[in-house]
């Protein structure tokens, strides 16, 4: 065989084998999508219209052609709208009403869990990781592993916010509620925080990577160390993506976006490398505000990252 044809039949066994590599993980046999139109958390309007935005951008179709054999759309929870809603702490901004649309989240989380289900959960503000976690403690019958992917560490309280938002509480809220564990939580790609956040993160034992330290690193390592973190003791690890964390030049659609953020194949291989860990047993996406998109493409970028985190690969 002349030497081109062998190179060529190397390279071609070569692909072969790499794709037949089996993955650790596996794509889900049920999913179900709730949508929690939530715009209370934040002081931009429009966030409240992410989950349409994610399912208009062919969530439910990329879901199928993974071979996911049941998606079940429960639709969205009801979620009083801004002018009908009383403000009674400007400390932590509609707070209590936050609190009761979360109640109702975790009870439908829970619920999914218990079914066999994984849930897909669509933001929204970031204010709902407090229901989906809580369900997700009450289904597992403790904290899962958690993966916070963001600009931000959403770790103020109502007596350190600047802004009374509640958006940047809801992991203060999850750790102290215990929905959340502090020696099982990861935060990836914080660029954005104020003097007193940075002291409560480093007195909470959350593990945080900046996007200095993925800069440093490199995506591997820090998936790989965030993997044997969130994973320890074989628990499941749900996924909170807040669409800030990756650069505004590929995810422009947001309400608070932060230059030098994750790049379109660093936040992929993220959730590739989760799914292929197996752990994954939720994921939520939110700040997705189609306001401020550019054709929908925050929106089709998160069903692309949802794809990931459930199996999706190159070859």
């Amino acid at each position: 065989m002349p030497a081109s044809r062998r190179q060529a039949a190397a390279t071609a066994r070569t692909v072969r084998a790499v794709s037949q590599v089996p993955s650790h993980g596996s794509t889900p046999q049920r999913v179900d999508i709730i949508g929690v139109p939530m715009d209370l958390g934040a002081n931009r309007r429009g966030v409240d219209m992410g989950p349409s935005a994610v399912r208009y951008a062919n969530l439910h179709r990329r879901l199928a052609e993974l071979g996911i054999a049941i998606v079940n759309d429960v639709g969205d929870l009801d979620v009083p709208v801004r002018e009908s809603a009383q403000q009674d702490d400007q400390h932590a901004k509609y707070l209590a009403i936050i609190q009761e649309v979360c109640d109702r989240l975790a009870v439908h989380v829970e619920r999914i869990v218990r079914e066999g289900g994984l849930p897909i959960v669509l933001g929204g503000d970031h204010s709902i990781a407090m229901g989906t976690l809580k369900g997700l403690a009450a289904a597992h019958g403790s904290a899962p592993g958690l993966v916070w992917i963001d600009a931000h560490s959403d770790i103020n309280n109502p007596e350190t916010s600047p802004s009374g938002n509640v958006h940047g509480m809801p992991l203060w809220f999850a750790l102290r509620n215990g929905f959340a564990d502090a020696s099982r939580t990861v935060q990836i790609g914080l660029r954005d925080l104020d003097p007193v956040e940075k002291r409560l993160l480093r007195e909470s034992g959350v593990t945080a990577f900046s996007m200095s330290d993925v800069d440093r690193l490199g995506m591997t390592r820090v998936m790989e160390e965030t993997i044997a973190i969130a994973g320890a003791g074989n628990h499941r690890i749900h996924v909170s993506f807040d669409m800030d964390g990756i650069d505004p030049s590929e995810a422009p659609g947001t309400g608070t976006p932060v230059k030098g953020g994750l790049s379109y194949r660093e936040a992929h291989l993220a959730m590739e490398m989760l799914a292929e860990s197996g752990r994954v047993g939720s994921i939520e996406t939110v700040e997705i505000n189609p306001i401020l998109d550019q054709r929908n493409q925050t929106a089709s970028l998160a069903v692309g990252l949802i794809c990931s985190g459930l199996g999706k690969s190159i070859l």
